[in-house]
């Protein structure tokens, strides 16, 4: 953000003689170049259920909906709604001005709380999908069942945006999206060990695996802080890993200047690179672009 700079009082003469900015003198020979004009804020916004009923800026050069209801098994009740605001967004930003975010969760270790742990090699949609640790998903809390759980999981959430998008005769296609990843530790993980922890990062790379089999790579963003990344996956991600090379979403607390220094902070994976970060301004979510 800009400060506020005191000036010495003949500075402030000189430029009280100035009438305008735009006609100050231009810097003569042997003289120091006029500093840059500083670009304006193409600013952004993420949006979800919490905001359903609520007025939405209007002043985003982008906006990145939230297609689930605070879990990987619920939708966003006013999706809808979201998505059309969202196509409003103003032309100039490089970030694609309709981005989608999905939460994730790996509830393998309370397999008798929940319906949707997969129980064979077939997954949601009747397919056999190439699951990378094997076709050997039979309901048990492990590699193949973990990743097949996030294959599926995306397959409910891109559901649950083609049938919101559909409603108001917005583009459904699945590859036109970049698809966050929403990894936070106050949803669903695995904990205690290595293995868990490796059961964690297959079923991220199951989210990820969907929406890559419809687009390019391109197409899967992860979202997450250092801390919470480390906490869900160990920062055991293996070479041959699809989340490697994956651009980043970086929350960056409560300024501009936060998320503008956030730019340049390791990615979460080999190879990847910060996109876009997050900073929170009178209880939005405001998003800055790294491009």
């Amino acid at each position: 953000m800009k400060k506020l700079l005191s000036f010495f009082a003949i500075s402030v003469l000189i430029l009280a003689l100035t009438p305008s900015l735009a006609y100050a003198a231009k810097p003569v020979s042997g003289g120091g170049s006029k500093p840059p004009a500083t670009s304006p804020e193409l600013v952004g916004y993420d949006v979800s259920y919490p905001q359903c009923g609520k007025r939405l800026p209007t002043d985003h050069y982008f906006g990145i909906v939230g297609v689930n209801g605070g879990n990987a098994a619920t939708a966003n009740s006013c999706l809808a709604d979201q998505l059309v605001w969202a196509n409003k967004a103003k032309v100039g930003s490089a970030q694609p001005r309709v981005q989608l975010y999905v939460n994730t969760a790996n509830p393998g270790e309370v397999i008798d709380q929940i319906s949707t742990w997969p129980t064979s090699n077939t997954d949601s949609n009747g397919n056999i999908p190439n699951n990378p640790y094997g076709n050997t998903c039979s309901g048990d809390n492990d590699l193949a069942c973990s990743w097949l759980y996030g294959w599926n999981r995306s397959i409910y959430t891109e559901n649950v945006f083609k049938a919101a998008a559909a409603s108001k005769g917005l583009d459904t296609d699945t590859s036109n999206y970049i698809w966050w990843l929403d990894v936070e530790t106050m949803n669903t993980w695995q904990s205690g060990s290595t293995e868990a922890l490796a059961r964690n990062t297959a079923a991220l790379e199951g989210f990820a695996s969907y929406y890559q089999s419809k687009g390019t790579r391109d197409s899967v963003g992860l979202y997450s802080t250092a801390y919470q990344w480390g906490e869900i996956t160990g920062n055991n991600i293996k070479t041959e890993s699809n989340l490697n090379g994956l651009a980043n979403w970086r929350p960056s607390g409560a300024s501009l200047s936060n998320a503008i220094a956030n730019c340049g902070v390791a990615p979460l994976t080999t190879g990847g690179f910060i996109s876009l970060t997050q900073y929170v301004k009178k209880n939005l979510d405001h998003n800055h672009s790294c491009l």
